[in-house]
């Protein structure tokens, strides 16, 4: 599924990996759908055993006042090690996305001392010298840096020697052109108004299989020191993964739980990251509605108003919730005088549906308090209905990996 991650200002919309603040334009971050993906499994004919855990598996979350006064985006702590040692750096306010796959981090967020073996570069100029480059592309803008592994540590979880992106690494050369013409650089703390990105979504890797057989423009360069960058395929193991997938236990999705909150909002809120799905007695799936994504890109269907929309889905990463409808607006967000409670229909690709309803709420009232967690805030986007953090609050919402059996079948697929 393609990384949609979105910040925004006070009357600035965003959606995936991204929040509001006070007075900046809307950041929307990238595609974390893969390029490929597997065909669809057949359903199994009983539910599969799911291997069971005793490891800790719950990460506290929050939505929290952030330095860049980004409203409405879910952190949490990320440990990062260098490979099989203790040498490790806890890095704060990183973005929990569950739009993209894959780790970033900021360069200037990791002390320099933290030693990040570098991945070779695998196609064009492959060898002794090289390194990987990726381009992560946003909606807002994109990330170039350079694929390292590091051991990351969540609750009692470890991913080992995971490919992550470091974001400006300064070991690599300079943006490769179709990267940079894909928008503003999210480059540092203030543009990319967090100190990382948590991919934790629907897919094991940021590509996939696409990128194994072809150098796809704006993915993956073999890099020469002091020299040039040159698209080229990335293997599976080499590309930016998603930490839940590379535990050896409770990695076959994960549930983000967060309270409901009152419509005016609320200064912070805390919750729970939640490994695995029905691999211990915190995680079992109970009644929950199932809504199946399609294998390649990760999208549902959703309807509102006469309106459908194919390319849906569920993303912590974006602040708000993103669709199309005739509420005032404000800016880039709806504004309606007294507010207003709307319903939609989402549609899995089984034919599987739920209607909801949600509030939306004067954005300008909103965001003129000193609140920073928001259920109904909504912006207007004619491309696509986002199902952004709003959505999570007073809710537990599931994430089911790719191809990873679970007590209702394999993923990918969300779940409330």
């Amino acid at each position: 599924m393609a990384m949609v991650v979105v910040s925004a200002a006070a009357l600035a919309g965003c959606g995936g990996g991204g929040g509001a603040d006070s007075g900046q334009p809307p950041v929307a971050a990238g595609n974390g759908n893969p390029a490929a993906d597997p065909a669809p499994p057949a359903p199994p004919s009983s539910p599969p055993a799911i291997p069971q855990s005793s490891t800790p598996n719950v990460q506290p979350i929050a939505v929290n006042a952030l330095p860049t006064r980004t409203r409405n985006m879910l952190t949490t702590s990320v440990t990062v090690c260098a490979p099989s040692t203790n040498d490790c750096a806890t890095i704060d306010n990183v973005q929990v996305d569950t739009g993209s796959s894959g780790l970033r981090i900021l360069a200037s967020a990791l002390p320099a001392s933290l030693d990040l073996p570098a991945v070779a570069g695998a196609g064009g100029a492959a060898g002794a010298g090289t390194i990987s480059g990726s381009c992560g592309v946003f909606g807002s803008g994109y990330t170039w840096g350079a694929v390292r592994t590091a051991d990351v540590r969540m609750a009692g979880q470890i991913a080992a020697a995971l490919p992550i992106q470091v974001i400006a690494d300064p070991t690599l050369p300079a943006v490769p052109t179709d990267c940079a013409n894909s928008g503003p650089p999210m480059m540092s703390p203030a543009t990319l108004r967090v100190n990382g990105i948590l991919g934790i979504g629907l897919f094991s890797t940021d590509c996939g299989s696409a990128c194994t057989r072809n150098a796809l423009p704006r993915w993956y360069y073999t890099c020469v020191s002091g020299g040039t960058c040159t698209p080229g395929s990335q293997p599976l193991t080499s590309q930016v993964g998603n930490p839940v997938a590379d535990f050896a236990e409770n990695n076959n999705g994960v549930i983000i739980e967060l309270p409901a909150i009152p419509d005016a909002g609320a200064q912070s809120v805390t919750g729970q990251l939640i490994f695995g799905i029905g691999t211990q007695a915190n995680n079992t799936l109970g009644g929950a509605t199932v809504i199946r994504t399609n294998t390649q890109t990760g999208r549902i269907v959703t309807s509102a108003d006469g309106q459908t929309w194919p390319n849906s889905f569920i993303d912590s990463g974006s602040n708000g919730m993103f669709f199309a409808t005739t509420l005032a607006q404000c800016g880039l967000w709806y504004c309606p005088p007294s507010g207003a409670t709307l319903s939609a229909t989402m549609t899995g690709t089984d034919g599987a549906a739920i209607t909801l309803s949600f509030p939306v709420g004067n954005a300008q009232a909103l965001l003129a308090s000193t609140n920073n967690a928001f259920d109904n805030l909504a912006g207007p986007s004619n491309t696509m209905f986002d199902w952004g953090l709003p959505f999570f609050f007073g809710r537990r919402v599931y994430t089911a990996i790719e191809a990873r059996a679970t007590a209702a079948g394999d993923g990918p697929y969300y779940a409330f």
